[in-house]
C-alpha cells in the first residue's frame, strides 16, 4: 500500500448473520457472510446459525475475525460455558468452553484430518490413526464439569495490581478470581486474591509428583518487587529487565517433576508438559511406539530436560548410546543433572540444525523429536531420514506443522506407522499427537 493511502474502511463491531461451518485450526469456526466474505468465528460450532460481530479486520482484509455474540439455532453440542469469565470478549485462555467434552475432541480430530489432508496429503488410515483424541486418565468428566490440569499459569497483571488472564489476541486483562483449569496447586496459591502493584505478569507452577510450588513474578520497567505472602509455601524468582533472564529471589531455583518413575529438576521456569498426566502419557505413546532395544543407539531432540532420554537411556540399556540435544542453556544443565548416572547419555547444547551435523553421527537405531510450534522444518527432516533410524517418534502440539514435517518424511522415504492424538489440553484448542514412522519398503 503506497504510504499516503488511505485505511479502508474497519469493519470492526460489523454484525453478520451467517450458518456456521466447519472447524478451522485455531479454535473457531469458519462461515461466509451473504457477501461471500470469509469470518472465522469463536463461540460458535459447526451447524449453527448466529450472529457474529466482527473484531478484526476491514473492507481490504483477505478473512474477518468474529465472535458468536447470539446463537439463533444451536448445536445438539453445545452447553453453558462453566467458567464465568468465558465469552465473546472475556477471557482468551479457553476455546471450547460452550462445548461438550466429547464434541470438542471430536473438533479437534477433525481439525488434524483436514491438515493431514491439506498439508501432507495423507488420510487417517494413511497415517496410521483411528480418527480418535483421547482424553487423559480422569479427565473424562460429565458436560459441565472441568479438568484441573493446568499446572502452570501465566496472570497478567493490569495498572491496578489485579491478576487475570488475557483476552484473545489482545494486551489487556480480563480479571479473575478462578481459573477453572487450573490445577489444584496453582489454585491454592491465592494469586487471584493478591495484589501485584508493578509487576507485568505472575506466573504460577505446580509440580507434579512433588510439593514444589514456584511463582515467577515479571517486574514493569523500575519497579521493585512485592512482598509475596501467598497461601502455601513457595519458591519466587522474578525476569530480569536487562536481559530477560530468570533469577532466584528465595527458595529453589527449580521444581522437582515425576514421570516414568524418574524425578526430573526443572529449573527456572523451563519447559515441562502442562498437564500433570501429559509427560507419562507421552512417554509411554513414544516407548511402545519405538520399541527400544538393548544395545540400540538413540537421538532425542529438542530434549528439553531430558524426559524422552532418560526413559530412551533405561530401556537400552549400559551397551546403547542416547545424544540428546537442546538449545536452552538452562535445560541443557538440568537434563545433564537428571541423567548424570547414565554413563552412555550426552546432552549437547545449541540448534538442531547446527549441532546435529557436528557429531558426525551418520547412523542411529532411534530418534525422538519433539519440536517447538513451528515444527522441525525440511532440512532438519532430510538430515534425520538419512541417518537411516528403524523408527522415528515425532512428538508434536501442533497438527499443521506435524503435517508439514510429515510432508518431508514422505519426500524422504519415511511414512507414518502410527499417529494417536492425546487431548493433553481441555477446553483450548490445541492437541498432543505422537506419530511413528519408519523407512518405507523398496521394491525388490
Amino acid at each position: 500500500m503506497p504510504k499516503n493511502a488511505p485505511e479502508s474502511p474497519s469493519l470492526i463491531g460489523a454484525e453478520y448473520e451467517v450458518e456456521v461451518g466447519p472447524v478451522a485450526h485455531g479454535g473457531h469456526c469458519v462461515a461466509r457472510t451473504e457477501e461471500g466474505r470469509v469470518l472465522f468465528v469463536r463461540h460458535a460450532l459447526p451447524g449453527e446459525r448466529v450472529v457474529a460481530r466482527v473484531t478484526e479486520g476491514d473492507e481490504t482484509s483477505r478473512f474477518l475475525r468474529a465472535d458468536a455474540v447470539t446463537v439463533l439455532e444451536a448445536s445438539k453440542d453445545r452447553i453453558k460455558a462453566p467458567c464465568p469469565f468465558a465469552g465473546p470478549g472475556r477471557c482468551g485462555g479457553c476455546d471450547w468452553q460452550h462445548a461438550k467434552p466429547g464434541a470438542q475432541r471430536r473438533l479437534k480430530g477433525e481439525v488434524i484430518a483436514e491438515q493431514l489432508h491439506r498439508l501432507a496429503g495423507l488420510t487417517p488410515e494413511e497415517a496410521g490413526w483411528d480418527g480418535t483424541v483421547v482424553p487423559a486418565e480422569g479427565d473424562k468428566l460429565p458436560a459441565g464439569e472441568v479438568p484441573q490440569w493446568r499446572t502452570r499459569v501465566q496472570y497478567a497483571v493490569d495498572a491496578s495490581g489485579r491478576a487475570g488472564l488475557r483476552r484473545h489476541r489482545s494486551h489487556e486483562v480480563e480479571p479473575i478470581d478462578r481459573c477453572l483449569i487450573a490445577a489444584e496447586g496453582v489454585s491454592e496459591l491465592g494469586v487471584e486474591k493478591r495484589e501485584w502493584p508493578g509487576m507485568a505478569s505472575v506466573e504460577a507452577i505446580a509440580a507434579t509428583g512433588s510439593q514444589d510450588r514456584q511463582v515467577i513474578l515479571t517486574p514493569r520497567p523500575g519497579a521493585r518487587l512485592p512482598l509475596v505472602e501467598l497461601d502455601k509455601p513457595v519458591s519466587v524468582l522474578r525476569v530480569e529487565e536487562k536481559d530477560g533472564g530468570v533469577h532466584r529471589v528465595h527458595g529453589r531455583a527449580f521444581v522437582r517433576e515425576r514421570a516414568d518413575d524418574r524425578t526430573y529438576r526443572v529449573g527456572n521456569g523451563g519447559f515441562w508438559q502442562v498437564h500433570p498426566k501429559a509427560a507419562d502419557t507421552l512417554v509411554r505413546a513414544v516407548m511402545q511406539g519405538l520399541l527400544p532395544r538393548k544395545g540400540d543407539t538413540a537421538l532425542d531432540l529438542y530434549c528439553g530436560v531430558g524426559l524422552f532420554a532418560g526413559a530412551l537411556a533405561d530401556r537400552v540399556g549400559d551397551k546403547g548410546a542416547v545424544l540428546g540435544i537442546e538449545s536452552g542453556k538452562r535445560a541443557v544443565e538440568d537434563a545433564r543433572h537428571n541423567l548424570q548416572g547414565y554413563d552412555r547419555v550426552r546432552i549437547e547444547q545449541g540448534k538442531v540444525d547446527q549441532v546435529l551435523p557436528r557429531t558426525g553421527i551418520t547412523d542411529v537405531d532411534l530418534i525422538v523429536l519433539d519440536p517447538p510450534r513451528a515444527g522441525a522444518g525440511k532440512q532438519v527432516v532430510r538430515h534425520l531420514a538419512a541417518l537411516g533410524a528403524r523408527r522415528i517418534a515425532y512428538v508434536a502440539c501442533d497438527p499443521a506443522a506435524l503435517a508439514r514435517d510429515l510432508a518431508y518424511f514422505k519426500d524422504s522415504g519415511y511414512k507414518p506407522r502410527t499417529l494417536r492424538a492425546f487431548d493433553l489440553f481441555p477446553m483450548t484448542h490445541h492437541v498432543e499427537c505422537v506419530a511413528i514412522l519408519e523407512p518405507v519398503k523398496k521394491d525388490a
